[in-house]
């Protein structure tokens, strides 16, 4: 493993602080960190406020972890650092990069959707990182389930779409309980952010990682596509045949929209799940796994989805509705052309719309053919098992318990996500009834449990 000279120091292998930032990153699979993350990484060694603009997928959940994690004490027994965030994705998100990282503090994520009862339990023993949504968050400090007079470090991520989801009020309360932070970070991946005097970030260091325009123009293509009908919903269908079956995502302004798209495309043969903010949190789970595993290639959803969803490989953006906006339109299509890849967006603009006037790069009218065919189905179904992290289960026993109960091969299993209190499962779509009748009377690590085809 190899590391940039300038990394070096950050990468003591001395564990003086209870774990190993070198071997954490190399359970991450990296080797070396990029310019963005080095510069974080040495100012906020001197600065007590980091204002960090850098784009989507850029790698600004490490920036803020490796500092926040080298000044945590071990034997301190309290909650040292709050990371505050705007959705309870990107919460889990940032508590499954921390586990994967094994450094040996605790971690406590509390997020809208489900029992509060759970996390009441978790913070009995007090974690060193509470990472959380505003509202969950403030609620709990209200009921005393949180002492915040040892935390001294705090990180808002993504903070301009905490006050773009109206978070203001809460945020005040969280930040009034700990005036003894002795270090801030503020992420956000646009500079259209007023920071408001709560935030205590006066004077702040500012390190700008954005560029001027924010899409990768040499990774990026960006085509209209003309719609005859009002409603564009034709026009769309052929667009998805169009793009057979790539991984797509497909954005709405509103949920009844997302919803009454989805089923339009499903009652066409196509394909797809849903996902938004007022979905129940089991359901938003599903659609998302779904997505991931490519047991659905197509994932319609809100502006939710613009940002805090790590999914690779994501091949093109369509704007069913146009962005409202230009932010809207740069978090979208933030979901591809990550990591040097490419991708495609696709405006479709209705018979009395235009391109919005804050969309200022090149862009290709495209002229589809009409009666193109269906793509094709996928190749995988996922499987529902009602047994996750809390009952001792992980993915070697899925598989083990799938190779031995369903005789499945491994090219017949693919990703699994095991949740707290649930797993989901890829399972090829010729095997999956197979499967399931299988396993019906089976049990797992000694357990009977549901297992059927997610719906």
């Amino acid at each position: 493993m190899t590391f940039h000279s300038n990394d070096k120091r950050y990468f003591c292998q001395v564990k003086k602080n209870g774990y190993a930032q070198a071997e954490s990153l190399e359970r991450l699979g990296i080797k070396s960190l990029n310019e963005m993350q080095t510069k974080a990484l040495s100012e906020i060694e001197n600065q007590d406020k980091i204002v960090l603009l850098s784009a989507t997928g850029s790698g600004k959940t490490l920036a803020f972890l490796l500092p926040l994690l080298k000044s945590l004490d071990p034997a301190v027994n309290y909650i040292q650092a709050i990371i505050m965030v705007p959705s309870r994705e990107l919460a889990l998100q940032i508590e499954q990069v921390l586990k994967q990282m094994q450094t040996g503090f605790k971690v406590t994520a509390c997020y809208g959707g489900h029992k509060r009862e759970i996390e009441e339990n978790n913070l009995v023993q007090p974690p060193a990182i509470l990472i959380g949504t505003a509202g969950r968050v403030a609620d709990h400090i209200r009921r005393k389930n949180i002492q915040t007079d040892k935390v001294h470090f705090l990180v808002l991520d993504e903070f301009d779409k905490i006050l773009e989801l109206g978070f203001l009020e809460e945020m005040q309360f969280i930040l009034d309980t700990i005036p003894q932070v002795q270090k801030r970070m503020l992420t956000s991946a646009t500079r259209a952010v007023e920071i408001p005097d709560f935030a205590k970030m006066e004077n702040a260091q500012v390190l700008n990682f954005l560029s001027p325009v924010t899409e990768n123009a040499e990774a990026l293509s960006i085509r209209t596509v003309h719609a005859t009908d009002k409603d564009k919903l034709e026009t769309l269908l052929n667009l998805v045949c169009y793009l057979k079956n790539t991984s797509t995502i497909i954005f709405c302004n509103h949920r009844d929209a997302v919803e009454r798209t989805s089923e339009f495309l499903s009652s066409n043969g196509i394909v797809n799940v849903f996902y938004h903010g007022g979905m129940e949190q089991h359901d938003r789970e599903v659609a998302l796994c779904k997505f991931r595993n490519s047991s659905s290639n197509i994932l319609v959803t809100t502006d939710l989805a613009s940002r805090g969803l790590d999914i690779a490989h994501i091949r093109s953006i369509v704007h069913y509705h146009l962005p409202p906006t230009e932010e809207s339109f740069t978090h979208r299509n933030g979901r591809t052309a990550r990591m040097n890849a490419t991708g495609n967006v696709y405006l479709l603009i209705g018979p009395e719309e235009t391109i919005p006037s804050y969309i200022t790069s090149d862009t290709t009218a495209l002229e589809l053919q009409p009666g193109l065919p269906l793509p094709e189905k996928p190749k995988w179904s996922t499987l529902f098992i009602a047994a996750g992290k809390k009952d001792k289960i992980n993915k070697i026993d899925i598989v083990g318990f799938l190779s031995n109960k369903a005789h499945l091969k491994k090219d017949e299993i693919g990703m699994i996500e095991v949740k707290d209190f649930s797993s989901f499962v890829a399972i090829r779509k010729s095997k999956i009834g197979f499967v399931v009748e299988a396993v019906k009377n089976e049990k797992i690590k000694n357990k009977k449990v549901k297992m059927a085809i997610a719906k």
